[in-house]
């Protein structure tokens, strides 16, 4: 059994409407949830509680081209730190794991938030660079791009560090659940 978990935050239906190379990102997840499952390594998801009015509650659940397979867990949440009031510590060290691949959305909030708090929990990290997306902006908007968001959180986990901790940010492709950390 790898000592590796996939983490998939937010890729809800309702959220990623409208959110940066959305389909890509969820296709890009979607393989990488299978290469883990084949792998033998957990897949977990990370649900927001959310109450949009008017917002079928489909919507709300995980995006179908993610869906979880019937051995994967869906943990729901209140925050946006996945580790936060949930069971999820509890549950990768249950089953071994070591290093967490983090995916999902959004980059700057539930992303951000879920790897740093798995870097606090003493959890190597891979961060997947093109697995993480987060809402479009208008174009006059006087707040970065989410494509500059994006690019500036990847270069962000590139360069910090943790004391006894690998981080990496990697393309999906070079994502691999059986090496060990900081082989790939």
């Amino acid at each position: 059994m790898p000592d590796t978990a996939l983490l998939i935050v937010d890729l809800q239906g309702a959220l990623v409407a409208g959110a940066h190379d959305a389909d890509a990102c969820l296709a890009r997840v979607a393989e990488l949830a299978e290469r883990a499952r084949a792998a033998g390594a957990p897949v977990l998801y990370l649900r927001q509680r959310v109450d949009l009015p008017g917002v079928p509650a489909e919507l709300l659940d995980i995006h179908p081209a993610v869906a979880p397979q019937p051995d994967d867990t869906v943990l729901d949440k209140d925050s946006a730190d996945s580790f936060l009031d949930t069971p999820l510590d509890g549950l990768l060290r249950e089953r071994g794991v070591r290093r967490v691949v983090v995916t999902g959305f959004a980059t700057e909030y539930c992303v951000d938030s879920t790897s740093r708090s798995a870097l606090s929990r003493g959890y190597d990290l891979v961060l997947v660079a093109d697995g993480h997306t987060t809402p479009q902006r208008p174009a006059d908007s006087p707040l970065p791009s989410a494509a500059q968001v994006i690019v500036h959180h990847n270069a962000v986990f590139a360069t910090i560090a943790y004391a006894g901790r690998t981080i990496q940010v990697l393309p999906a492709m070079k994502v691999d659940f059986t090496a060990e950390p900081g082989a790939e």
